[in-house]
């Protein structure tokens, strides 16, 4: 079993991401991320979805997709060269003094941004893939996380290819 991202255009209507994630949910289908918002077109969605399964699990997922009137086009994006980032937040510990020096050295080292400072707190703000989103995660446990939220993937194609805008 194999992760997959799919690139699924909608119509931008109120109702669709329960129709999309409802049939996942019928089919016994398990989302292990999702992401959503308005795209390069106001009347449009992109929900970009991550889903394991091998390669007959996935295509059955695609082809439910396309049966529902508000999708416009599913793209398993795995099979193509492309982008995909996730951000996460993570509050941590942070006395000041040592650990709280330590931390900042662990954002500075990953790339992430520390954007909220408390008395007690740091809240670190991280970009990337999945693996680098772990591993600083990993890092600052020692220190004691007391919250934590990732966006989930997105992700695009790479070059001129593009989703066209009609089935």
């Amino acid at each position: 079993m194999s992760q997959h991202i799919l690139g699924v255009l909608v119509e931008n209507r109120s109702g669709v991401l329960a129709r999309v994630s409802g049939l996942f949910s019928r089919r016994g289908f398990n989302i292990e991320s999702l992401a959503v918002g308005t795209c390069e077109s106001p009347d449009m969605s992109r929900i970009t979805i991550v889903a394991g399964g091998d390669d007959l699990h996935i295509e059955q997922i695609k082809k439910q997709l396309n049966k529902l009137i508000e999708v416009i086009k599913v793209t398993d994006i795995t099979e193509r060269s492309h982008v995909a980032r996730e951000l996460a937040l993570i509050k941590v510990n942070a006395d000041p003094g040592q650990a709280r020096s330590e931390i900042m050295q662990i954002a500075g080292i990953f790339r992430a941004k520390i954007i909220d400072v408390g008395q007690k707190t740091l809240v670190v703000e991280v970009t990337g893939d999945c693996e680098k989103i772990r591993a600083i995660e990993d890092l600052l446990k020692p220190y004691g996380i007391t919250e934590l939220v990732r966006t989930g993937v997105v992700a695009l194609q790479r070059g001129e290819s593009t989703n066209p805008t009609n089935k």
